[in-house]
């Protein structure tokens, strides 16, 4: 199964000021999120952030923060634990009008909302908020694909336990080229230029 990017959102987690500088490949890795957000505004794909206990961690480094709609800050490891999912689920319409306005057959009936299920996920740590969150995905029943080259921890190690494990439970793991080439599908999308001047 490919990505589509009309049912993608991205979800950023914790690429903190504070925490950075201990990660492993971090220059890389806060590079690649920055291009992953840069291209999911291309494709009107939306796009949130996770912050882990920023008081003592800081703000999501500027660059990837200003990028997201949205920052959710949060003391579980899991964003999901703190109201990620209800970012991420799209809202029920509320019925318009009451029984007595218009009888029933005259009633339009109202629009499905369209659904994102397919969440691209990348950020730090890899083998904790990172895992934890794209774990509690997976248990809500969404796609989780798994942006490796986006992802870190502190040590190698410690990120590639995360990456197995993920792996096992279900979600798919992908560069963030891989990402831009299914959300275009075509050469002749008209984001194509633009989508290589972020790979190159």
């Amino acid at each position: 199964m490919l990505l589509d990017a009309s049912q993608s959102q991205l979800v950023l987690v914790d690429y903190q000021a504070q925490l950075m500088p201990a990660i492993f490949e971090a220059d890389a890795v806060a590079q690649n999120a920055v291009r992953l957000g840069k291209m999911a505004r291309l494709f009107e794909v939306p796009v949130w952030g996770t912050e882990h206990n920023p008081s003592k961690l800081g703000e999501n480094v500027p660059d990837i923060r200003a990028l997201c709609q949205r920052t959710l800050s949060k003391m579980h490891f899991s964003g999901m634990e703190e109201g990620l999912g209800e970012w991420l689920r799209v809202p029920a319409k509320a019925p318009q009008g009451n029984a007595r306005s218009l009888p029933k057959h005259l009633q339009k009936p109202a629009a499905a909302a369209e659904e994102r299920n397919m969440i691209v996920i990348a950020g730090c740590e890899a083998h904790v908020c990172l895992l934890q969150t794209a774990l509690d995905l997976l248990e809500d029943e969404f796609e989780v694909w798994v942006v490796t080259d986006a992802c870190s921890s502190r040590t190698e190690r410690n990120r590639d336990a995360a990456f197995d494990r993920l792996a096992g439970a279900g979600a798919e793991l992908v560069t963030t080229e891989m990402v831009g080439f299914e959300w275009l599908r075509t050469a002749e999308h008209p984001a194509f230029a633009e989508v290589l001047k972020l790979i190159r």
